[in-house]
């Protein structure tokens, strides 16, 4: 069951919304149907080709582990 994020026209409010089958989203604060779906970061965990895991939502600068930082990483 995947969240998205919208954003409403008619308040200008961004909220998340979990969509089932074929759920219409509302807006969380003015109740209006007017609203677009946002593009937003995934956050998911794939397998790369050479067995390492690298996720999507990381914040670290480089591509070869996971961590926010890279004080403690051998690519750093």
């Amino acid at each position: 069951m995947p969240i998205y994020e919208y954003h409403c026209e008619k308040c200008g409010e961004n909220f998340e919304c979990l969509i089932i089958g074929s759920d219409t989203p509302e807006c969380s604060g003015c109740t209006s149907k007017k609203v677009k779906k946002l593009m937003s970061a995934c956050g998911f965990v794939s397998k790369g080709g050479g067995g390492e895991t690298v996720s999507s939502s990381a914040g670290s600068s480089c591509s070869g582990c996971a961590t926010t930082n890279c004080t403690g990483c051998s690519h750093g």
